[in-house]
């Protein structure tokens, strides 16, 4: 009930929006959208200054990348307002958000919306029920984020060295143990660190139907079991006997570059390509995927309840959904990150255009990529790093 009343007090509290998307625009011209979003990313970084620089161009609407080490931050920042009684004139107006962040936010009633439908651009999503667009870590979307790109967990190698990689995650306890200290992964309190745990949880887990579904004790015990007995055995032969750990996935793909180990890991299917043509991995980098598939989910943006500047945050998320911005973005010279628009809904030039991509030796196509396996509940992935820090953090 309580958190009935604090989403209707922040309803209440913010403006009402104009009636129709030609008011938006001429309410969103001359505003200033503070875009908070993770900064890990030089490619992303500069996607995202492209964006600005067009809406700037074609609406009159800035945006001002506030570059985050870690999405907590601007949920945290919205929080502390909310706390303030600052339930207008917010700071944060649009957030790069998904799985956990997503999901506190929507559960505090921190959320603007629903906002998605009134996009002009959401033509081209598939939005019925189940779609992907429409499911954040299996937690509905319910129209309080747009999706902006996809994203896909892979792992990168350098198929001179290393031509035959493990195919499963079970099979890199035995590699790992033929190759010791060849092998790491992120810190778990990394996003991609923990992606390498779900990924193993996955595969290991009896039932992972059980995942999609809120956490318990009783099923976290069950559905982890083999997963710590997995790990207990892989441990001893990762880097530095996995006692410490890179912080984030570029330090990682750093030492794959420098020769320290064999294998560094990714959300995106571009970074082996994108990194070669950086010169920052050599020629021969590729990715691979475990049999049956990887871990895949959405990146949505969102817009606080508080938002100072909302309907040209709303712009903003149109625009990311545009059809040439889509395509652009897919384009390895770019991002290189795949589009979430429906083939079905575009039209004969914006598919020609999609069509017309470059191709890149290193950059695998979607289907190469096997099955997209579903996240699981949000509540696993924060109970996953807090048992792995309790087991292993010393």
């Amino acid at each position: 009930m309580r958190a009935v009343l604090i989403a209707l007090l922040s309803l209440l509290a913010a403006p009402p929006l104009a009636a129709g998307w030609p008011e938006i625009l001429a309410a969103a011209r001359g505003q200033t959208v503070y875009w908070n979003a993770w900064a890990g990313d030089p490619r992303t970084n500069d996607f995202i200054a492209w964006v600005g620089r067009q809406t700037e161009a074609r609406f009159g609407v800035r945006v001002v990348h506030v570059k985050l080490t870690d999405t907590a931050e601007a949920v945290t920042r919205v929080l502390a307002e909310r706390a303030a009684g600052r339930d207008s004139d917010g700071s944060v107006d649009l957030i790069w958000i998904n799985g956990p962040n997503f999901l506190a936010m929507k559960r505090h009633g921190l959320l603007f919306g629903p906002f998605v439908a009134d996009l002009p651009n959401a033509r081209y999503l598939d939005l019925s029920p189940g779609a992907p667009a429409t499911v954040d870590f299996t937690v509905p979307v319910e129209g309080l984020e747009s999706p902006w790109r996809l994203a896909r967990f892979v792992f990168i190698h350098d198929a001179a060295r290393l031509p035959d990689p493990p195919r499963r995650m079970a099979d890199f306890v035995a590699w790992a143990a033929a190759n010791p200290g060849r092998l790491t992964h992120p810190d778990p309190a990394n996003f991609m660190g923990a992606t390498f745990l779900k990924q193993a949880l996955i595969e290991l887990a009896p039932d992972p139907e059980a995942l999609a579904r809120p956490v318990t004790e009783e099923a976290f015990a069950a559905a982890t079991a083999p997963l710590w007995a997995w790990y207990d055995a892989l441990r001893p032969n990762l880097w530095r006997g996995g006692a410490t750990f890179p912080e984030n996935e570029s330090i990682q793909q750093q030492l794959l570059s420098d020769g320290e180990v064999d294998i560094a890991m990714s959300f995106d299917p571009a970074a082996a390509a994108a990194g070669i043509a950086r010169g920052l991995l050599p020629p021969t980098a590729r990715v691979f995927v475990p049999e049956g598939g990887s871990l895949g989910n959405v990146s949505f943006v969102a817009i606080p309840y508080n938002a100072a500047h909302r309907e040209g945050a709303m712009v903003v998320a149109d625009f990311l959904l545009d059809p040439e911005t889509q395509a652009r973005m897919q384009d390895i010279r770019h991002l290189g990150a795949f589009t979430v628009l429906d083939p079905a809904r575009l039209d004969a030039p914006a598919r020609a255009a999609f069509a017309a991509l470059p191709r890149d030796p290193a950059l695998p196509r979607i289907e190469a990529l096997g099955p997209t396996l579903p996240e699981p509940h949000p509540s696993w992935m924060t109970r996953l790093v807090e048992e792995w820090a309790r087991r292993y953090r010393r």
